[in-house]
């Protein structure tokens, strides 16, 4: 196999990973999103002297065999001149646990320095885009309110607008852009997984989020970002677009991704969501809830995509959801059915649940037995508005 990446990623992995993905269909072989279409940024590029890339394992585009080929490792070839990378949640590798802290580092190969994104710092500081004149976010997203990378974007739109540095967007699919549901975040519970007043899951790629950042005023005083976003081609929200990367680590493959924006509701209980397993976000359990009616078993250890598994080296029953069916809606069934089939009640919940629903109404309704149909009728209302407000903002 020819060399196809200079730059310093698992390589190996990477293509072991590709190759083993099934052949994509005619309509996904047909999408290119942002990077992918040089032509169409290359020359803005060259107009700059000191570019900084917010990039990770996710921003590769693919040659003529199909072979992975890093942004950077692309835009050095081309005598584009890059300064710095900025990485977020995860590294610029993807390898970090979520929440791990990330220490910066320099790139052996290239000597570019790599400023994290997720250690002493979220937003760049003033000082580390020091005589950077433009920055190119390409990162692949997956389209639920409490994944990082879009507090990340709006951390990187923050910190350029106040120095006056434009950002480019390189534009790529949402996997989960088919459908927008969930309550919307009440600012009151506002953190690093949720900063604006959204759905869980938007419908909109992270060039339209881009968009509506400017366009509703989210950054601090309302100042805006001089933004351009690079679109992607022949794509529109009910694509189905299957990742050839994994986004994240407990992110392995697209039933994990299709699964998430329900199944990390877990995150903020005391059930797993089968971290420290090879089938993250694919199934659920804990060892106190009934095997009578959780039939699924595991046990957590502790692997590459999670050091501190919940319920280590404990046998937890559950439910094992790969052959469930594609979604188009969150699904509370499997929460709530676990709530309620938990022995001890006040134990249930953590605090971080009310950050990730972005409201402290979902944990009340489930303790009070509002049945799932009120729940969701009572996140209408907000639903048609944003659906109303992102229509300015949508390119696809």
């Amino acid at each position: 196999m020819k060399k196809a990446i200079a730059f310093s990623l698992p390589t190996l992995a990477l293509l072991i990973f590709i190759t083993s993905c099934k052949s994509l269909p005619q309509e996904q072989k047909s999408i290119l999103f942002g990077a992918q279409q040089t032509e169409l940024y290359i020359s803005k590029l060259k107009k700059h002297k000191n570019i900084a890339i917010v990039a990770n394992q996710t921003s590769v585009i693919f040659n003529s065999n199909n072979e992975p080929v890093h942004l950077i490792d692309s835009l050095l070839k081309l005598n584009i001149p890059i300064s710095k990378v900025f990485a977020p949640e995860h590294g610029f590798r993807g390898k970090a646990d979520a929440g791990e802290y990330i220490n910066d580092t320099k790139d052996n190969k290239t000597g570019l320095p790599i400023i994290s994104l997720y250690g002493g710092n979220k937003k760049p500081k003033p000082e580390q885009l020091t005589n950077v004149d433009l920055v190119v976010f390409d990162i692949q997203d997956v389209g639920v309110r409490f994944y990082t990378y879009i507090s990340t974007l709006h951390y990187i739109m923050e910190s350029c607008a106040e120095l006056n540095i434009p950002v480019m967007i390189l534009d790529r699919p949402n996997p989960n852009g088919h459908y927008i549901d969930g309550p919307l975040l009440k600012l009151e519970y506002k953190s690093f997984v949720g900063m604006h007043p959204i759905p869980i899951v938007y419908g909109m790629t992270i060039g339209e989020y881009g968009k509506m950042i400017n366009g509703e005023k989210w950054l601090t005083n309302e100042i805006t970002c001089d933004l351009t976003v690079i679109p992607l081609k022949n794509y529109t929200h009910d694509s189905k677009y299957s990742l050839p990367i994994k986004p994240s680590p407990n992110l392995p493959n697209d039933t994990s991704i299709n699964l998430y924006p329900s199944i990390c509701f877990f995150e903020g209980t005391v059930v797993s969501c089968g971290r420290g397993t090879e089938i993250q976000f694919q199934i659920f359990g804990d060892p106190k809830l009934p095997k009578s009616s959780f039939e699924f078993e595991f046990t957590p250890t502790p692997n590459f995509g999670s050091k501190y598994p919940k319920h280590k080296n404990e046998l937890c029953y559950g439910k094992d959801l790969r052959n469930s069916e594609y979604l188009n809606q969150l699904n509370l069934e499997w929460l709530v059915r676990s709530y309620k089939s938990y022995p001890n009640k006040s134990e249930f919940f953590n605090s971080f649940f009310v950050k990730l629903a972005g409201t402290n109404k979902l944990q009340e309704q489930i303790e009070n037995n509002i049945p799932i149909k009120k729940i969701k009728a009572s996140w209408k209302s907000d639903l048609d508005d944003f659906k109303s407000m992102q229509k300015k903002y949508l390119i696809y």
